[in-house]
């Protein structure tokens, strides 16, 4: 019989930020997975998925939200399970971080069920080990924002430090998903190995200026720290009508435009609300044109991560 439960909102996220290549994330609180976690007599973890037809596994061994949670009962040697309710609210491979959410979500989640009381520290590492079977590895790029809120910046690795950094109160993204799943081990494999010294200095120029500006609130550093000479150029053939939807947002009068995460969802920042709506239905049209339905959301940047609902 299950008993006690604590329903926990984690938000999607955008990880890179166009410049920020594995370091850099922030939330959206437009949309995110909601996980309920309950207290039962039998021991271990048992997982149940809401909201998706897509072939999630309800191994808690191969489940990004199971892992975790499998991992804690372990370690503090608790002899109560926990069941899992997922609700997918984050497209499937869509970049924006819904394998992080589901990680972050069921530890937070199952954490405060059991009354176990964990660092901010600790929480990242157990869902690390959710993000690790959906990507290979413990990229934490997605997890830290959505664990932490805000904007984050992590030094990749299995030990990540995480820096929250202060950005402009008024700052507004849009996130556009076009009707296709894109992997993160797809998208990895189009990238090379290799960069010249070149590219290398104007890259970290322009991640330097976009730090720099969401600190200090300055528009023009921002639209400069998202022109991504690295890695967008490989990744953008895969995802139609990608050039055309970029265009379309700067059109409409983002700040600027890049893919999120692995992709394919393309995000964009805006100076307002107004002007990001008005960058929605731009991209939204421009994927139209280019044979791809599509949805889009705008929001502020989530300062508050993964909550208690």
């Amino acid at each position: 019989m299950k008993s006690k439960s604590v329903t926990v909102f984690a938000p999607a996220t955008v990880a890179n930020v166009a410049t920020g290549f594995d370091i850099l994330g922030f939330a959206i609180d437009a949309i995110g997975d909601k996980i309920t976690a309950s207290v039962t007599n039998e021991t271990g973890v048992t997982i149940e998925i809401a909201g998706t037809d897509a072939p999630i596994s309800i191994d808690p061994t191969k489940n990004t939200a199971g892992a975790p949670v499998l991992k804690l009962l372990v370690a503090k040697n608790l002899k109560n399970g926990v069941h899992l309710k997922i609700q997918k609210g984050i497209p499937l491979g869509s970049g924006m971080g819904g394998s992080a959410a589901s990680a972050v979500g069921g530890i937070v989640a199952a954490a405060k069920v059991l009354k176990v009381k964990l660092s901010q520290e600790e929480l990242l590492q157990y869902a690390l080990e959710g993000e690790a079977i959906a990507s290979g590895a413990k990229h934490s790029d997605n997890v830290a924002p959505c664990l932490y809120g805000g904007l984050t910046l992590t030094k990749p690795g299995d030990q990540p430090d995480v820096i929250r950094l202060p950005f402009p109160k008024n700052i507004f993204c849009t996130v556009v998903h076009p009707a296709m799943e894109l992997k993160t081990s797809v998208a990895r494999q189009v990238l090379s190995r290799e960069i010249t010294l070149q590219q290398h200095t104007q890259q970290t120029a322009r991640l330097a200026a976009l730090v720099a500006g969401m600190c200090d609130s300055n528009s023009e550093w921002i639209k400069r720290g998202l022109e991504d000479v690295l890695f967008e150029p490989q990744r953008a053939s895969l995802i139609p009508g990608f050039a055309a939807v970029k265009a379309a947002a700067l059109k409409a009068g983002a700040l600027g435009s890049s893919i999120s995460g692995a992709g394919p969802s393309v995000f964009a920042f805006s100076k307002n609300k107004a002007t990001a709506e008005k960058v929605r239905r731009a991209m939204i049209k421009a994927f139209t044109e280019a044979g791809m339905h599509s949805q889009g959301w705008v929001s502020a940047i989530c300062k508050t991560g993964a909550v208690a609902k």
